[in-house]
């Protein structure tokens, strides 16, 4: 895994709403060909040159869920050689239109919608950047993450935080289970991105640094997961073998 930096997590906020699992959401499943997928690796790390992640206010508000997309786009643009920090008033600024934040009164820090964030990132872009299309992912299938990070470089992922993972190094489910302070979403609902994976879990950005989680606190923790694709990873060029783009994006504007 990757290096992490350990940080006390107990006065950060959240800002993930409860995941809303809309029967019109594309499903990844349905646009892999397991004839034609690459062999994908069995560990994988984007993101490495980049040396500050930002916070973008989420120590201060509830913006994780577009916190989270401005890491992936940095992310994607460092890997593709022209690294891109969004501004952090850029995302404030996409947080407002979508929960309506007042970013006068600072009234109204309620948090968002993960599907909200998509379908505005889509039409409207966030920080001047738009992704083509998304889907939703299978909970607990270790195959579909692997390979949306491997082919699409990174994940949007929504979690259900206990309270037991505010001062864990390594987020991870205790030996008493998931129950107590360690059951799913009592302490909160988050957005981070996934930019890496290897046996012993997936590496996610969150507020500002790198976090490792097991892959057992995956399953037990994670309630939404989405494929982004986006132009500043692929930059125009034809869509990965093994995965349908064109279909995607037909099917998306079907269902807008």
């Amino acid at each position: 895994m990757a290096k992490t930096i350990q940080v006390d997590y107990s006065n950060m906020k959240l800002g993930k709403l409860e995941a809303k699992h809309d029967p019109r959401t594309l499903q990844f499943a349905n646009y892999l060909n397991p004839k034609t997928l690459p062999p994908i690796p069995k560990e994988l790390a984007w993101g490495k040159s980049i040396k500050n992640w930002t916070m973008m206010h989420n120590d201060k508000i509830g913006d994780c869920t577009c916190a989270a997309a401005g890491h992936l786009i940095m992310e994607w643009t460092a890997d593709n050689k022209k690294l891109f920090t969004p501004e952090t008033s850029d995302i404030i600024h996409a947080y407002s239109k979508i929960s309506g934040y007042d970013l006068k009164t600072h009234l109204n820090d309620n948090g968002a919608n993960e599907i909200a964030v998509l379908n505005y990132w889509r039409a409207d872009g966030i920080a001047g950047h738009k992704i083509l299309a998304y889907a939703g992912m299978e909970p607990k299938n270790h195959v579909h993450i692997q390979a949306a990070i491997y082919l699409f470089g990174g994940s949007y992922i929504g979690l259900a935080l206990p309270l037991s993972a505010k001062n864990q190094k390594v987020w991870s489910v205790p030996p008493g289970g998931p129950k107590g302070n360690a059951a799913p979403g009592s302490w909160g609902g988050h957005a981070v991105c996934v930019i890496g994976y290897d046996h012993c879990g997936l590496t996610v950005v969150t507020w500002g640094v790198l976090q490792q989680m097991t892959w057992s606190f995956w399953d037990a923790y994670c309630d939404e997961s989405y494929a982004i694709i986006s132009n500043d990873f692929a930059s125009e060029k034809a869509a990965p073998n093994g995965f349908d783009l064109n279909q995607l994006q037909i099917d998306i504007k079907e269902v807008s």
